[in-house]
């Protein structure tokens, strides 16, 4: 049963004796794509660990909205990346701080995270990484570490590809230029 389809799950979940045990299998294909989608976001473990229960329990609670008119991933990176928004916002407001203060902030903190293991070169980069704007560093994730396609990204997003381009090569001239100025 591992290596089931989505509409294999889905139609396990749309069944009532089988409702838990296909969400399980849900849960189990997607867990880990979606905890370092977060995590790239927010940087934090746990503040991760946190992010990704909400989107599992709003996919519970409403898969059966799901209208199978794009692919399940899709729908599911949607949900997770608007609870990370919702997550930084709150953040924002209760720090009081703007965004970009808060994004150097948490680049900071990830020299503490035991669970970081990169080294001088890798926290540099996702320094710099939260200093982009949110659209350019949702994007530039997306793309260069999840491998999406500009096609998926627009699913995902509600952009439109063209948009997409242009965002990518935004966020990775800001990244090599802010890294030519701090060598």
């Amino acid at each position: 049963m591992a290596h089931l389809t989505d509409a294999e799950i889905l139609a396990l979940i749309k069944n009532e004796a089988t409702r838990e045990r296909g969400f399980t299998l849900l849960v189990n294909k997607y867990k880990q794509d979606v905890y370092w989608v977060i995590r790239r976001m927010v940087l934090n473990h746990e503040d991760t660990n946190d992010i990704l229960q909400n989107t599992f329990i709003k996919i519970w609670q409403h898969i059966h909205f799901f209208k199978e008119e794009s692919q399940l991933f899709t729908w599911i990176y949607r949900i997770a990346l608007n609870e990370t928004f919702t997550f930084l916002k709150v953040k924002k407001a209760h720090l009081k701080v703007s965004i970009e203060e808060m994004m150097e902030q948490m680049g900071e903190t990830l020299k503490a995270d035991v669970y970081f293991s990169g080294n001088q070169i890798q926290q540099r980069l996702w320094k710099e990484i939260q200093k982009l704007p949110p659209k350019q560093k949702t994007v530039f994730i997306l793309r260069y570490f999840n491998n999406l396609s500009y096609e998926q990204m627009a699913k995902i997003l509600r952009s439109n590809v063209n948009t997409l381009k242009v965002t990518y090569y935004q966020a990775l001239q800001k990244l090599l230029k802010n890294f030519s100025n701090n060598e």
